[in-house]
């Protein structure tokens, strides 16, 4: 059975079995009456089947009217999954054929005597498609065109204001269309039922009841993210353990991060960035399973918006490979009392040493002085038990040290003052100009609220998340979680060289430069 994308090249350009150019020379030489037409076909949204029968049924239609009217269908034009009323999208094929009209003939040389379409929404929904379509095929004369209201003459007087009325009525319809959409894709929200036109990762096939294996390894997910490991390495973990998207797809780094960071994770339903709500303005509970709570929800989001200089997105430069690269600085006193204080680097060890890699102070050519080693084992196991002594003091108090928000009459008060607002300009009461002119001050100082509390609930829910019990965690922990929890309360650690020949590990020679409780 043929792909989709072998239906759709087959469906473009040339027709198979058409004669060569000389030969259709030669045709019309014969016959002056005989019409090259070129055919175009275009569906908006191809269905759950991506298998381009659309686009195929329109082709098999517009040739048999061509051999009922004896035409000779020269090249055909196709956009599948290609929408004609969105100025964003791009018609490569319905651009192709305005080029073609304009010049005349195909890009084979084949002469265009006209166009086929099965309506004419399929060529322009737009009217400046219109008019360039209009344009560019009545720049030779003597064409024809046919629809599935039959033979039109695009040439008559007023048939240009004919198509911009109904260009302006397909438009009318589609924004109606689109309209109803809207309004009913926010009234199931509303309702709290699934909208999700494909199984959403982590449920089953009813959106409802969770797949135990996938809900497993989101929910793993977002505590890894709070807890300061990368999408990068989630995304890799999932790939790891034979995890697919619920097409079937393997995971890429924008899915996992827009799975991570869905509402739908913690029962709640989100509308092109907002949280939809009810008459309370609380946020509307949906039918399914929820795999997470709201504040992990809001922990997770708040954590992957401040990576990447607040974008999201994962950070440049390279992804290190051994534990303290960077956190390491050479403490090696040059003769005139200056510090080297390079930043060391890890690199592999020789192969005859028992260990696999140590931290080297760069040669003098790349800005370091080249005098300091480290073995890297005994090196990463002290600083770790250091590091979680240090966690574990932390840990019971951690969840305290976040100030309560004290923020949610405010918030209730803002919100009841918008609805009085509105109640009153409903009811008359107040003029539009007044609504309008105090609504923006109002929903501003809701949407600063909301984001404190979203704020709070983040920085709680972190909070919540250290474990006590670090040594027992940390060893699971990934190489990304480690630094972070490291960089968490160290600046750096001086490692000063042990002078020559070989000497016993010291870690006397390892000091390290701790960060401030309010740091």
């Amino acid at each position: 059975m043929a792909t989709r994308a072998e239906i759709i090249s087959k469906l473009r350009g040339t027709p198979e079995g058409l004669p060569p150019i000389d030969d259709v020379r030669a045709m019309l030489a014969e016959n002056p009456e005989l019409k090259c037409v070129v055919c175009y076909a275009r569906i908006s949204f191809d269905g759950r089947a991506k298998d381009a029968h659309g686009i195929e049924d329109q082709h098999r239609e517009m040739a048999e009217h061509a051999r009922r009217f004896g035409w000779l269908v020269v090249y055909r034009y196709t956009d599948n999954d290609k929408s004609a009323s969105k100025e964003e999208v791009i018609r490569e094929d319905f651009e192709q054929l305005i080029t073609d009209l304009a010049a005349g003939q195909t890009p084979e040389g084949y002469p265009i005597h006209g166009v086929m379409a099965i309506n004419d929404d399929r060529l322009y929904r737009r009217p400046g498609d219109w008019e360039r379509y209009l344009r560019a095929f009545t720049a030779h004369e003597g064409r024809v065109y046919h629809d599935s209201n039959g033979l039109q003459d695009l040439y008559a007087e007023g048939f240009e204001i004919k198509g911009l009325v109904g260009v302006a009525m397909s438009l009318a319809e589609t924004r109606k269309k689109q309209r109803r959409a809207r309004n009913s894709h926010r009234n199931r929200a509303i309702r709290g039922q699934s909208v999700a036109a494909w199984r959403p990762f982590g449920w089953e096939d009813d959106k409802v009841t969770l797949r135990p294996r996938e809900a497993d390894a989101i929910r793993k997910g977002v505590r890894d993210v709070i807890a300061g490991a990368s999408v990068s390495e989630i995304t890799q973990q999932w790939k790891d353990t034979g995890l697919v998207t619920s097409k079937g797809n393997a995971f890429q780094y924008m899915a996992v991060k827009q799975i991570l960071m869905n509402a739908r994770l913690c029962g709640y339903r989100e509308i092109k960035g907002e949280l939809v709500r009810d008459g309370d303005d609380q946020p509307v509970v949906g039918q399914w399973q929820p795999i997470i709570t709201p504040k992990e929800w809001f922990a997770v989001v708040s954590t992957i918006r401040g990576r990447g200089n607040g974008t999201g997105m994962p950070r440049g430069g390279v992804v290190h490979k051994y534990l303290l690269t960077g956190l390491l600085r050479c403490g090696y006193v040059h003769d005139d009392g200056t510090v080297c204080n390079n930043k060391m680097i890890g690199v592999k060890a020789n192969q005859w040493l028992t260990y696999q890699h140590g931290y080297l102070c760069k040669k003098s050519v790349d800005g370091g002085c080249n005098k300091t080693y480290k073995r890297g084992d005994k090196t990463d196991k002290y600083i770790e038990e250091l590091v979680i002594a240090k966690l574990e003091a932390q840990a019971a108090s951690r969840a305290q040290e976040v100030p309560e928000w004290g923020g949610e009459e405010d918030l209730a008060r803002a919100v009841q003052s918008r609805k009085e607002l509105e109640r009153r300009w409903h009811e008359g009461n107040i003029d539009d100009e007044t609504f309008f002119r105090n609504l923006p001050t109002i929903e501003g100082r809701v949407k600063k609220l909301r984001e404190e509390q979203a704020d709070y609930l983040a920085k709680k829910a972190a909070a919540e998340a250290v474990d006590a019990n670090i040594a027992e965690t940390y060893r699971t922990r990934t190489l990304s979680q480690k630094r972070e929890l490291i960089r968490s309360v160290l600046h750096a650690v001086i490692a000063r060289p042990g002078g020559k020949g070989r000497k016993p590990f010291d870690v006397e020679l390892l000091t390290p430069v701790w960060k401030t409780s309010s740091e």
